[in-house]
């Protein structure tokens, strides 16, 4: 037997994320995606831009901001999550150590854990500092001979 109130429950609603999926190109399981017909007008101006995206993307100034990125985000991810690790198998392998008092109600594995989340504080911080003084002015000079090469230096 239904709980059903007897009410109409209504037509299938048309604003469902998946119900035009299949026509924009996106994956749907158990069902192949039909093409995404080109609009005749965007064409030319679309293949004006990709072009240019992909000239920036080739240029040396692109792959400079992206390996100072790199070489920034990778090593201190490693180091972070070598830290986190590190603090994990402690807890769990040196009880003992862990719940050494350091000093009042404080323990080792305290001060550990509020010393992650000043690391997170630290590198937050230090991901911001080095964004701003080592790749902001690079990105914004590529961005802006990116925009006027396609035509969007105009604020919207």
């Amino acid at each position: 037997m239904d709980n059903d109130d007897g009410g109409d429950q209504g037509p299938l609603r048309m604003d469902d994320p998946w119900h035009d999926a299949a026509g924009t190109g996106l994956w749907v399981p158990e069902q192949q995606a039909a093409p995404r017909p080109p609009h005749p007008e965007a064409e030319p101006a679309a293949d004006g831009r990709a072009s240019a995206y992909l000239e920036v993307q080739d240029s040396a100034a692109f792959r400079e901001v992206r390996d100072r990125y790199r070489r920034f985000v990778f090593p201190m991810t490693a180091a972070f999550l070598l830290w986190y690790l590190l603090y994990l198998v402690a807890a769990t392998t040196a009880p003992r150590l862990m719940a050494h008092q350091v000093g009042g109600g404080l323990n080792v594995a305290m001060v550990a854990g509020l010393a992650q989340f000043a690391t997170t504080f630290l590198l937050t911080w230090a991901y911001a500092r080095h964004a701003r003084t080592r790749r902001d002015r690079l990105a914004l000079d590529l961005r802006w001979s990116l925009a006027t090469r396609t035509g969007q230096e105009r604020v919207r």
